[in-house]
């Protein structure tokens, strides 16, 4: 057994399950594996009579079809004030798709507004067009882009937050400035999925040093991995969406 172990605490995947999640579970959950870390992942469902926030090392909140979102969100806006707590403290929070728009004051959705976390100063407004499609991005820490799919018809103004990332080819949060989700201390949300880790593997290395290094001041790095397969993954995709 390893000295080192992560506890990943992955919401209402009974509900949320439409983008891919599992691959990124999978991805965060094999890339420590291989490196000898112990991993724990709690699968919280909708019939879970009480999450415990606070023994996460990350949570993982995904997207899923309009009704299911906003059930999961109801259910969430009983552990605001422990998600907010979770955040503000620097722990590792990854919201993709619709999770991403829960985390703001409200988002809308079939013709209506559904109140949001609040964990975010946003508001998700609805697009007469949806964005779909390839997207590459800049992230701000790793070399490489960051490839993913967006499929949204929300839009976003993130004002002085920083943003997951600056596009470079794709639609983004709001088609005027060129950001895509956003980061807040150890929060990162984004409307990329399909899944996104797998695609970007420097990427989920990047989120899980920053959870292991708020876990064990002796964390340095990680360790090496093969990850040829994935970067020619990569480059293909990047080829493919530059189209040469």
């Amino acid at each position: 057994m390893s000295e080192k172990s992560i506890n990943i605490l992955h919401l209402y995947p009974d509900l949320l399950n439409l983008y891919g999640d599992l691959g990124n579970i999978s991805a965060l959950e094999k890339r420590l594996i291989w490196r000898g870390f112990d991993v724990t992942i709690k699968k919280c469902t909708i019939q879970e009579p009480k999450i415990d926030i606070s023994s996460a090392d990350i949570i993982y909140l995904g997207g899923g079809s309009d009704r299911e979102q906003e059930i999961v969100c109801q259910e969430l806006l009983k552990y605001k004030a422990e998600i907010l707590d979770y955040v503000e403290n620097d722990g590792v929070l990854i919201a993709t798709c619709g999770g991403y728009n829960m985390l703001g004051k409200y988002y809308e959705a079939n013709n209506s507004r559904v109140e949001g976390l609040g964990i975010l100063d946003i508001e998700t407004k609805t697009n007469e067009k949806r964005l779909i499609g390839d997207i590459m991005l800049e992230f701000d820490g790793i070399e490489t882009p960051v490839i993913g799919f967006e499929n949204h018809a929300g839009i976003i103004e993130i004002g002085d937050y920083k943003p997951f990332g600056k596009v470079v080819s794709g639609f983004g949060n709001n088609l005027v400035d060129d950001t895509e989700g956003i980061i807040y201390k150890n929060l990162f949300a984004t409307n990329l999925h399909g899944p996104l880790f797998p695609k970007n593997p420097k990427l989920c290395d990047y989120i899980l040093s920053i959870a292991l290094k708020k876990k064990y001041s002796d964390f340095d790095a990680l360790s090496y991995l093969d990850d040829a397969l994935e970067n020619q993954a990569n480059e293909y995709m990047k080829k493919r969406i530059f189209g040469k």
